[in-house]
């Protein structure tokens, strides 16, 4: 008796809360209601399914229980029921079909793009999201992931004409206009992730080597998430993009900032003789080397990689770092002195001098147990690589050689949430996740193995 009542109250908590959960769909965004109603319809059969089955069994156990005033009542055994066998198999091929056939409907118009949809190229890597879009010729050009390099990220084929107006967004931040229809491409260059976008109801795996394809219509303005529902790595958690749907006229102000192909490809590599010059307002607090002032919270320039100086120093002059969102002081006083440089030119030239300084090892000053150290930093190399060399595909700099003390302090920085706040400081959001389990030893420990390396 009481296995049966437990059951009967299994069923009704199971069912109250179905109903009362706060946990529900997100409001939706785009014009595939279906997704919805399909989930709805296995909700139905399944949970239907659910109550009779846990019903009858409780009917079952309180009818045929064993009774003391009936000593001769057994259970009857029979191993064959043609009659219920056909009867069960005929159930559940109804049910079965009754889930499998709308979501199959839906599959077959999900993946058939209508000839007016707007094509978008999704590009995913460890552990970020990129974007293509056609030029004004409408086609996109050939791309090929063996052509991926510093210089050409999206591995487009320099040969192909139709390539060269393509519009690339190196972020993962997408802008699409209210009442668009989109065709998404999918493309992985490295490991198997998922573009999925919940309030939309799309998702679809990406597999390195081919191109898969979704399709849906914008019906809101909003801000909404882009995640990757695959496990590609250790990062596959902080793998987070965003969708921004607006009004056309804030689409096509957004779209008209975004380069071509071929105008990244003509942009300059920067002229160290000219950006010696702009370097004399950095040399104050970075020094004459670039290798860096504990006393006034400069930290090494020399031997960073020249694409992490560029977005760093951009990043201040766009307000992502050092903004009224980042707690650091230090990176509010870097704020005003990198808009001294006056475009993205002196950016590079500056950045070609500093590569040019001499790089030298600095003098530790945070000790920790770097035996112990080591350990933690093994969760470190798949995005800044064993030896702390940086690696520009993950968007890791530099680690080894640099100023341990500003590396401590960023850690910290980033653990008490100061760093990575801003809406587009994708990066810095994901290196904020990683900092937050650190404990202050565990820093010290790392930091001091990082030196060694």
């Amino acid at each position: 008796m009481v296995f049966a009542v437990v059951v009967v109250l299994l069923v009704i908590g199971t069912v109250a809360f179905h109903f009362l959960s706060p946990w529900w769909f997100t409001p939706i965004a785009s014009n595939w209601e279906a997704m919805d109603q399909t989930v709805n319809v296995t909700f139905w059969v399944t949970g239907i399914v659910f109550v009779l089955v846990n019903l009858f069994m409780a009917y079952a156990v309180v009818k045929y229980r064993h009774r003391k005033d009936r000593p001769g009542q057994t259970a009857h055994y029979e191993p064959e029921n043609k009659k219920l066998e056909w009867w069960l198999t005929g159930i559940t091929s109804v049910g079965i079909a009754a889930m499998l056939a709308p979501g199959l409907a839906v599959w077959a118009k999900f993946v058939t793009p209508p000839d007016t949809a707007n094509a978008v190229e999704v590009m995913g890597q460890q552990w970020n999201w990129s974007y293509r879009l056609p030029g004004k010729d409408g086609a996109m050009g050939l791309s090929d992931n063996r052509l991926v390099s510093i210089t050409n990220p999206f591995g487009l084929d320099p040969k192909d004409p139709k390539g060269q107006d393509d519009i690339l967004i190196a972020n993962p931040e997408l802008h699409l206009p209210l009442n668009y229809e989109v065709k998404m491409l999918l493309r992985s260059i490295d490991v198997n992730h998922q573009f999925a976008v919940p309030q939309f109801r799309v998702k679809m795996d990406m597999v390195p080597g081919m191109v898969t394809t979704f399709w849906f219509k914008t019906t809101r303005t909003g801000s909404f998430d882009a995640l990757c529902e695959q496990l590609c790595g250790l990062a596959h958690f902080a793998m987070r993009g965003r969708v921004l749907v607006e009004s056309d006229e804030e689409y096509q102000t957004w779209l008209a900032k975004q380069p071509t192909f071929a105008q990244m490809q003509a942009a300059s590599a920067g002229d160290p003789a000219i950006g010696q010059a702009h370097y004399a307002v950095c040399s104050a607090c970075h020094g004459a080397q670039g290798e860096g002032n504990r006393d006034l919270n400069a930290p090494k320039l020399a031997g960073q990689a020249p694409w992490y100086l560029i977005r760093q120093l951009q990043a201040f002059k766009n307000g992502v770092r050092g903004g009224p969102e980042d707690k650091n002081e230090f990176a509010q006083q870097m704020a005003p002195m990198a808009m001294t440089l006056p475009d993205d030119a002196a950016v590079k030239n500056v950045v070609a001098y500093i590569t040019s300084l001499q790089d030298s090892r600095p003098t530790p000053t945070v000790f920790g147990n770097p035996q112990r150290g080591k350990r933690i930093y093994e969760n470190c190399t798949a995005c800044h690589g064993a030896s702390g060399q940086g690696i520009w595909a993950t968007h890791a700099p530099r680690l080894s050689s640099m100023s341990d003390w500003y590396l401590k302090r960023q850690l910290e920085t980033f653990k008490e949430g100061g760093r990575g706040v801003h809406r587009m400081d994708f990066y810095g959001s994901q290196m904020a996740s990683m900092a937050k389990p650190l404990q202050p030893d565990a820093i010290n420990d790392v930091v001091d193995y990082m030196h060694n390396l």
